[in-house]
């Protein structure tokens, strides 16, 4: 079982995530936006950057549904492998 502050650290990521989502999304299609002027990127880029580090998804871990442990997650199961093969031998 992991940490209670790394579960609650991990759902506050997940809730920042889904709540500037569609922000991130409007900012980085300014910056690649090719007729977009080089001031409005760089804006973009600014705004982006004033965003919680945490809103970005890159920051979220995959943890095993169960106990919330981090490492070794089997991605169709959502279990860490370890309990996968636990539950593969019944």
């Amino acid at each position: 079982m992991a940490k209670k502050s790394k579960i609650v650290a991990q759902k506050k990521r997940e809730k920042l995530v889904a709540q500037y989502a569609e922000r991130r999304a409007e900012l980085k299609a300014i910056m690649k936006c090719p007729t977009a002027s080089l001031d409005e990127r760089m804006e973009a880029s600014r705004k982006l950057s004033r965003l919680p580090r945490d809103s970005s998804p890159v920051r979220l871990r995959n943890r095993d549904q169960v106990d919330w442990r981090p490492p070794g997650i089997v991605d169709h199961a959502g279990v860490t492998r370890a309990l996968f093969r636990e539950r593969a031998r019944g």
